[in-house]
């Protein structure tokens, strides 16, 4: 076979904005997360990229496993678009976020990332309770209570006034992406109190997704799960207004 130098051609008029011409997102998920791409891509507006990777963790979700899975947040964050077109990037993990904490999980994005906006799962959540108005929290989970307890003090330095969480004393990841629907629901349900602003239910790995809409009706008052914050923050970054139902009000109305 002969093989022939290609010819010139005039490549002027041959290139457009590609498919994701609005936006382009990062996340940075646990090794043993299952339940955030589906969320997101369910949620994801037409026209905007998400791109996925992953720091190890062993399947176990306590503070010296998180403390240690810091360590491979800038490496993970590199392998996302090395072009730079990256607009903004996240780091997908409630518990994680606040215990390595927001400085040291910005640091680490923005080194492995630095043309990209960098936000985290535990900031996502702090904007989008102050965006519904609240300031009195109900907070339900599925972690440890080594895990409940450092939630709870860092919802309270960021100024909310935390007036009960509970957890479901769950360490493995894959434990938690098993939790049904219904139980999330019933669960956070139990622990509303009238003196509650709104609900959160804290951690991606949860289904929660699937019944914040229904669980506001029923309770009569916002309810925030990782999830939806975390799209609506990433969103809002990104520069992205559209407004997407069904949901719960903070991607409905803000």
């Amino acid at each position: 076979m002969c093989i022939h130098q290609s010819r010139p051609v005039d490549l002027t008029n041959a290139f457009d904005d590609g498919r994701h011409n609005r936006a382009k997102i990062g996340f940075v998920l646990l090794a043993t997360e299952q339940t955030i791409e589906d969320d997101m891509m369910r949620l994801c507006p037409k026209g905007v990229g998400l791109h996925f990777t992953r720091a190890y963790i062993p399947d176990t979700i306590t503070l010296d496993a998180l403390h240690a899975h810091a360590d491979d947040l800038a490496r993970a964050a590199s392998t996302l678009l090395p072009d730079g077109s990256l607009d903004v990037i996240c780091y997908a993990c409630t518990s994680g976020s606040l215990v390595i904490g927001e400085d040291r999980v910005m640091a680490a994005l923005s080194q492995g990332a630095p043309d990209a906006k960098p936000t985290s799962l535990i900031t996502a959540v702090i904007r989008a309770l102050r965006a519904i108005g609240a300031r009195r929290i109900i907070v339900a989970t599925p972690y440890l209570d080594e895990i409940n307890a450092q939630e709870a003090h860092y919802l309270q330095a960021a100024g909310f006034d935390v007036l009960d969480i509970q957890g479901l004393n769950l360490e493995k990841d894959s434990d938690m992406i098993r939790i049904r629907p219904d139980f999330i629901a019933d669960f956070a349900a139990s622990l509303d109190r009238p003196d509650a602003d709104a609900v959160f239910i804290s951690c991606g790995a949860v289904r929660s997704l699937d019944i914040v809409d229904a669980l506001e009706n029923r309770l009569g008052k916002p309810v925030i799960c990782s999830n939806q914050a975390m799209m609506w923050d990433v969103l809002r970054r990104a520069g992205i207004q559209d407004r997407t139902t069904g949901f719960g009000r903070l991607l409905d109305r803000h």
